[in-house]
């Protein structure tokens, strides 16, 4: 836009504009915002040697027989999340719909923690299984897919960086990597462990020809040193940058970051006091950038007897509600009956909200007079929470454009960040 100078003069803001022009650059470069793409509600982690080509089938059936054998998923619901029979039931047939075509959004198959320490060549077969069953199940597999490797600590990194090598090997030489390949780098402690699988990450796409900033990485955030650096500044901060875009996520990990504060076992939870402290460092961190955020994983399930199967389910309920309503919009599951309660608190946290943003973001876009004002930062914000609702399944396409009387499109491009509708 061309404004023309007033008193101060075109000479003067000429030099104004050259000496902020750097900031402008850096400001651009290092936050430009969401990238419009989508972000899955929860990561599934499973051990290496238990991932079958199949899973993702095989966990929602689970869940499915799992919620039958206890009153259903309108009965669960209407325990858990929802006021009304009348909500209980709407949520239960989305969420049915859900489990039944895509109920794991994103897999992990787990070389760290959840595999352990085994024989080199007994993980190195493993890989090469997850690798055929990766291509066994081609369309059906999970939008997001990839592997976590053992972290560049010491004593284990020579053999996750062999994991890594060759489950990108063997994908790179069956056929294009998957697109919603997810690569997952725990238990980082300094920013130079980032660096380092950059240029990991570089070597990788140099050997099998793949176009450049192909391969991005999660960080995970499970250790103090990934929170707080000796200075005492946010040493996630630094992290982020230093992955030269290539980072895509911060996922924190419940019970390693809390057993390294020296929290006592039966108090680790994604809601004590320290866990908060160090998701709202991340928050900070990687407000702006891009960088997704998830929260981690509660281990107490909803297995048992019956008593023991819905108290695992109301906690789960509750701390799935709570990591959202913070601005966290991605969890761990660690079992099939959790996604029960996966999808029908997420539903209910999108439907509960939806009538009054869209009547906000209808009022915002066609300039409607009412008793709120919202902000073009607010208007991104809910058209950012109707957007995410609609991806996940929890809302429609066509409740969202009558209640919004915009179409889907314009609804979409409203929740990108400024730079990124500039951009377009």
């Amino acid at each position: 836009m061309s404004v023309q100078p007033g008193r101060l003069g075109a000479a003067f803001l000429a030099d104004v504009e050259a000496a902020l022009a750097p900031a402008d650059a850096v400001l651009a470069d290092r936050y430009p915002g969401d990238d419009g793409s989508r972000q899955p509600v929860h990561t599934v982690y499973v051990p290496a040697d238990r991932y079958s080509a199949d899973l993702s089938e095989k966990w929602g059936l689970a869940a499915l027989d799992t919620a039958a054998s206890h009153g259903g998923l309108a009965a669960i619901a209407r325990a858990t999340v929802a006021d009304t029979d009348s909500a209980a039931s709407a949520l239960a047939d989305l969420v049915e719909g859900k489990l039944r075509s895509e109920p794991i959004e994103d897999l992990r198959i787990d070389f760290e923690d959840g595999y352990g320490a085994r024989p080199d060549d007994e993980e190195d077969a493993a890989v090469d299984a997850a690798v055929a069953a990766v291509r066994q199940a081609g369309d059906t597999s999970p939008p997001f897919l990839g592997i976590r490797f053992k972290c560049f600590e010491a004593d284990v990194r020579a053999r996750g960086l062999r994991t890594l090598d060759l489950f990108v090997a063997g994908l790179a030489e069956t056929g294009d990597l998957p697109p919603g390949l997810t690569l997952t780098l725990p238990k980082v402690t300094s920013t130079d462990q980032v660096v380092a699988m950059v240029s990991v990450a570089r070597e990788l796409e140099r050997v099998h020809g793949l176009p450049q900033g192909r391969i991005g990485f999660e960080i995970q955030v499970e250790t103090p040193q990934s929170v707080m650096s000796a200075d005492g500044t946010a040493a996630v901060a630094p992290m982020i940058h230093a992955g030269e875009g290539r980072v895509t996520a911060l996922h924190y990990g419940t019970y390693d970051y809390s057993a390294s504060l020296g929290i006592a076992a039966a108090y680790q939870s994604m809601e004590h006091p320290a866990a908060d402290h160090a998701k709202a460092v991340m928050q900070l961190a990687a407000a702006g950038t891009g960088v997704r955020l998830s929260d981690g994983s509660t281990n107490i399930l909803p297995v048992g007897d019956p008593e023991a199967v819905e108290a695992g389910w109301a906690l789960h309920a509750r701390l799935v509600r709570r990591h959202l309503e913070r601005g966290f919009y991605q969890g761990w599951d660690l079992h099939p009956a959790q996604l029960v309660t996966r999808f029908l608190a997420t539903y209910a946290f999108y439907r509960d909200g939806f009538d009054s943003a869209a009547v906000r973001l209808r009022n915002y876009a066609h300039r409607i007079e009412s008793s709120v004002l919202d902000e073009p930062a607010t208007a991104r914000a809910l058209a950012g929470f109707i957007r995410r609702g609609e991806v996940c399944g929890a809302l429609t396409v066509d409740e969202v454009e009558t209640a919004t009387d915009l179409p889907i499109a314009k609804v979409r491009e409203l929740a990108l960040h400024h730079s990124q509708r500039t951009a377009r």
